[in-house]
């Protein structure tokens, strides 16, 4: 049964997503129709540069993500807190930035005389515009609507693009919000489209990687295109404005991943798991198979034991999917507390 969109995204549990677009029948985003002979790699860009404005207007931060050949992944934050910091007129310029704007609000900008009741309805505009800046729905909405203009415009049709509505996953945890990056992260390797992290084209990993080879403080400083959020540094390791853990920590992981994803054994050596499972109380040879098969895991959450049954029962439900799976994958996790404990980045 379809759920509306305010029951899967809950800024109260978390503000980590997995978000999921799939093209509709066999439409192309950006890959190659081997029956026409057609390529659609250019798109790439288009897409890039979405992100790259989105990003950039709303307060919405990008984690991870893939483009794919007829589907895309992103691991987003939504960084709430930021709406409410900005000024009436930032909210505005933001806004016109996507949108053109009534006139009413174009005279506002210039500075004109607002004649009796306009500057209340300016206002109402405003505070309409600042909740949407900040909406998950909005962002994608706005993302996905201008890719299947454009699509559709060189396709010479019109129609859905899309197959629906954007697949969402909640990350409750530290160790979900990795897991599903590395899940996004790994895409190409696992689809045989890429060979290494290196020539995994527009994925996050591959941005970082380059952009780390031309500035070694870059993973703690953002700057990517598209911008993406910031991991954690030593001098700052409990900041709320970045990754819960170190760049270094999460590139030994996805490294060690994608050496196995290639291997019939995928399995890791006892004592020689990723230092990040380890600090996360994550099973390193259940996550390896969770990474591999993410989506028939978990539905609509990703997390401890602990935090499905919370955020369950925050939801009225009496049953959720992924508790079987999350009881083996935060195996040590349930046995130490401690490794799930409370995070206040993560909502309650």
């Amino acid at each position: 049964m379809t759920r509306a969109r305010s029951s899967l995204v809950s800024l109260s549990d978390t503000p980590y997503y997995h978000c999921i677009c799939r093209c509709v029948r066999r439409a192309f985003l950006c890959g190659e129709d081997a029956v026409s002979g057609r390529s659609f790699a250019h798109r790439r860009a288009w897409v890039r540069e979405r992100l790259t404005l989105l990003t950039d207007v709303f307060a919405i931060d990008l984690c991870a993500y893939a483009l794919m050949s007829n589907h895309y992944h992103l691991v987003v934050c939504v960084a709430s807190e930021r709406v409410h910091a900005w000024t009436d007129r930032e909210v505005v310029d933001r806004w016109l930035r996507v949108f053109k704007g009534p006139e009413l609000i174009h005279r506002y900008r210039r500075g004109d005389a607002l004649a009796e009741g306009e500057d209340d309805a300016v206002a109402r505009l405003i505070e309409t515009w600042r909740e949407r800046l900040g909406d998950l729905s909005w962002f994608m909405r706005c993302l996905n609507e201008s890719i299947a203009r454009q699509a559709n415009a060189e396709d010479g049709c019109t129609g859905r693009f899309w197959e629906g509505r954007f697949k969402t996953q909640a990350l409750l945890d530290s160790g979900a919000l990795a897991t599903a990056m590395a899940y996004v992260d790994l895409n190409p390797l696992r689809a045989g489209a890429a060979a290494s992290l290196e020539t995994s084209d527009d994925t996050s990993i591959q941005a970082r990687l380059r952009e780390t080879q031309r500035n070694p403080h870059a993973h703690a400083a953002g700057g990517f295109p598209p911008r993406l959020r910031p991991f954690q540094d030593s001098d700052h390791p409990a900041a709320s404005d970045c990754l819960p853990y170190r760049f270094d920590d999460y590139v030994d992981l996805v490294r060690q991943a994608s050496g196995r994803l290639s291997e019939q054994e995928r399995s890791f050596v006892p004592g020689d798991a990723p230092r990040l499972l380890v600090a996360l109380g994550i099973a390193a040879n259940e996550w390896m198979a969770t990474v591999v098969r993410l989506d028939r895991c978990f539905n609509v959450v990703i997390g401890a034991p602990s935090r499905l049954r919370r955020y369950a029962r925050s939801k009225g439900r009496r049953w959720l999917r992924g508790v079987t799976a999350a009881s083996k994958l935060y195996a040590a996790a349930t046995a130490s507390p401690a490794l799930v404990a409370a995070d206040p980045r993560f909502g309650r």
